[in-house]
């Protein structure tokens, strides 16, 4: 994507390059119908989005959900150019403000074709500094998908005790030095940036041999997924999902680390055993070699799907 100058709160904002993952893989599986009714619970920049509303025709919906404002606006603005190049052949677009765990209340049950979920934190929130995502360049702890509510990751981070920080940087994280690491981040308090708290981590816990990631990254995860309820959504949508899709309906859902797939391939093999669900993918899908040269986020993307029976 072009660059594209835009304005929020008097800010100019960039446009952030957005590669969808596995979208090859997901239009196979997804297996557009034009005419049909498919929603996208996680709109992201609309890169899965615009290839889908290709596929739709005039006669065909679209519902895409996301919380986050910023990545809405920017959706939306993709879309409406979408629209300019297809004209009469462009679907009905309904995009719905809100996180993907409220579905149940925006979608009238058994209307869907197919549903579309890809739990990877999008450009946009990685690469703009003042999003507090990432560590790679330095701004405010807040790693909010929502930026008009809720906590933030530097809240978490500065009020939280020891014991509390330590057992969330394990469970969400993964991560085996989280005492140590929690115990840092307490003696270091207050701290207010992704760079203070990189450097704190990092010193607590230093990369190992072998190590292919940074020091850090394990614990930005495992406040990302707290401050954001990342895993109770996935729970939530899982729940929902079943009731929403006709008979043949598809659910397509991309996780990016073991926690997120565990989820997804513990409801799809017990939906598939009680006849819920026909699993279509054995094992998960991943990024061939070509993708993951050209979008390295890709490769940790696994992809797996069902159809409904």
């Amino acid at each position: 994507m072009a660059p594209r100058g835009s304005t929020e709160g008097g800010k100019e904002m960039r446009k952030p390059q957005h590669v969808p993952v596995l979208l090859d893989e997901v239009m196979e599986y997804f297996n557009v119908r034009p005419g049909g009714v498919y929603a996208d619970a996680t709109l992201g920049l609309a890169g899965h989005s615009s290839e889908i509303a290709r596929r739709l025709g005039p006669k065909g919906t679209l519902i895409g959900f996301d919380r986050d404002p910023e990545a809405l606006a920017l959706a939306k603005a993709r879309l409406d150019e979408l629209r300019g190049e297809l004209g009469s052949q462009m679907p009905e677009i309904r995009l719905v403000p809100k996180a993907f765990s409220e579905a149940a209340s925006e979608i009238e049950p058994g209307s869907l074709d197919g549903l579309l979920a890809d739990f990877g934190v999008s450009s946009l929130q990685l690469d703009e500094a003042h999003r507090g995502f990432s560590f790679r360049t330095d701004g405010p702890l807040d790693m909010r998908m929502d930026t008009r509510t809720g906590e933030t990751a530097e809240q978490v981070v500065n009020q939280e005790d020891e014991n509390e920080l330590a057992d969330l940087i394990y469970e969400f994280g993964e991560e085996r030095r989280s005492r140590r690491i929690a115990r840092a981040i307490v003696r270091a308090r207050p701290i207010t940036t992704t760079a203070e708290l990189a450097k704190v981590v990092s010193a607590a816990a230093p990369a190992m041999k072998g190590d292919k990631i940074h020091p850090a990254t394990r614990t930005f995860q495992a406040l990302r997924i707290r401050v954001n309820d990342e895993l109770g959504e996935i729970r939530t949508l899982l729940e929902s999902a079943p009731s929403l899709l006709k008979p043949g309906g598809r659910l397509v859902l991309i996780s990016f680390h073991s926690l997120e797939d565990r989820l997804v391939k513990d409801a799809f093999r017990e939906a598939g055993r009680s006849g819920v669900y026909e699993v279509l993918t054995k094992k998960p899908v991943v990024a061939g070699e070509e993708e993951e040269r050209r979008n390295p986020r890709s490769r940790s993307a696994k992809m797996r799907a069902v159809v409904k029976i």
